[in-house]
């Protein structure tokens, strides 16, 4: 991905359906006319006594008013219903990515991986694609062929949801801080391999608990190869599934997962998430919030160009969950020791959170 300063958009990408709607609710209360005790022996009370009335009244009361927000608060959210996500077998996955080596394409590794991950999903999903593609590298002067790998979930299903990662590597570590290394292949544990394991757990999850949405999970190719200050150099799979895509093909929602297996994770709001899929990332950081995954921060830090903005600019409201704080960004010690399963876990709790708790 590019660090960007801005993208233009046709207005109508942005998403306005309205998937988080905060309904406000007004309480009346009645009042009623005060009644005057009858006369009696007993109507002189110790003040003490009547005082002592007065507080207990009160109190019960406040303790109606409590239960009946209570009661009003669970009416409006609703327990989450949010499969089980094994982070121990995705930081697994991650790691076996990175054995093949930097998934750089046009090499050996390249090809062994994308085997592995289509072999994977077909273990789980309803059917899996592979829409492969030639493009030349400018930089190198090199044709290589790339792949975006598709799994489709409950593929009768009408409403969809699409969740996305890059599955290649970067072929040079030009942020490296030794200059000497910058030729070198980034291995990409982080950047690369981590989204790709979420979704391969979530791909076993949703096999074991069919969710009432079809899902589709694509692996994006050749996200990596672009250069600095070049955006459209970069998400190469990502902008020619967006240009060749069935215009009917139209999910509800999108996330796109890079870099998010950092052993010290934080993810703030991507600004172009914000920008053309608000509600959706306002959805998501209160599904976070509601299951204590407190990495997921308020507030835009970055914004990115990465495999979300083509599929922002054909109208599908997809936003990036992205920690690009992350120290080891396109360098040679992005290896699988930076990461940690807790990481991966939160990541891919929250995002079930998203796919299982549709309205």
């Amino acid at each position: 991905m590019d660090y960007y300063a801005g993208v233009s958009y046709p207005r109508d990408a942005v998403y306005a359906r309205g998937f988080f709607i905060n309904p406000v609710i007004q309480m009346k209360t009645k009042s009623k006319k005060k009644k005057t005790p009858a006369k009696s022996s007993r109507a002189a009370v110790a003040p003490r006594h009547r005082r002592q009335t007065r507080w207990m009244i009160a109190g019960a009361i406040l303790a109606a008013i409590v239960i009946t927000v209570v009661v009003f608060v669970e009416q409006r959210e609703p327990a989450l219903v949010t499969p089980a996500f094994d982070g121990d077998r995705a930081f697994a996955l991650l790691q076996r990515q990175c054995d093949f080596g930097p998934r750089v394409p046009g090499t050996a590794a390249h090809a062994e991986t994308r085997a592995f991950l289509v072999a994977e999903l077909q273990k789980f999903a309803d059917n899996v694609v592979e829409q492969s593609f030639e493009h030349t590298i400018d930089r190198l002067q090199q044709t290589v062929t790339l792949t975006n790998i598709i799994a489709g979930f409950n593929l009768q299903a009408g409403r969809r949801v699409l969740l996305c990662a890059h599955w290649d590597s970067r072929p040079w570590a030009d942020q490296d801080p030794d200059s000497s290394r910058h030729d070198e292949p980034v291995m990409g544990a982080n950047d690369g391999a981590s989204g790709v394991a979420v979704l391969l757990e979530i791909a076993a999850v949703l096999k074991a608990n069919p969710p009432s949405v079809g899902v589709d999970l694509i692996l994006f190719d050749g996200e990596d190869f672009g250069a600095p200050g070049e955006s459209r150099s970069y998400a190469i799979g990502a902008q020619h599934f967006a240009a060749t895509k069935d215009a009917r093909y139209n999910p509800m929602f999108g996330i796109l997962l890079d870099m998010v297996g950092d052993r010290d994770l934080t993810i703030y709001q991507e600004g172009n998430s914000v920008r053309f899929a608000g509600s959706v990332v306002e959805r998501v950081w209160n599904l976070a919030s509601r299951l204590g995954v407190n990495e997921f921060m308020p507030g835009v830090r970055h914004e990115v160009f990465d495999d979300h903005v083509p599929l922002l600019e054909t109208g599908i409201p997809v936003i990036n969950l992205i920690d690009f704080d992350y120290p080891y960004w396109h360098t040679t010690a992005d290896t699988p020791d930076k990461c940690s399963a807790e990481s991966l876990a939160k990541v891919g709790k929250v995002v079930l959170a998203a796919v299982y708790n549709i309205k």
